[in-house]
């Protein structure tokens, strides 16, 4: 999954949680997703990040 499609898939599972009316296990699967998904997104960026510095210098 790249980093627009895990974006995607955050906005998802933010909608679906502050709907409500889910079971609390169905949230807790739906935020460890959400914090998964977050996590691959953040080292996507810094990985971008380090090889835009790179070529910079």
């Amino acid at each position: 999954m790249d980093f627009e499609d895990s974006l995607k898939k955050i906005e998802e599972i933010l909608a679906r949680l502050e709907g409500g009316n889910i079971p609390l296990e169905e949230a807790l699967s739906l935020y460890s997703q959400g914090v998964e998904l977050s996590r691959k997104c953040r080292e996507e960026l810094e990985n971008a990040k380090l090889k835009i510095t790179e070529k910079k210098e």
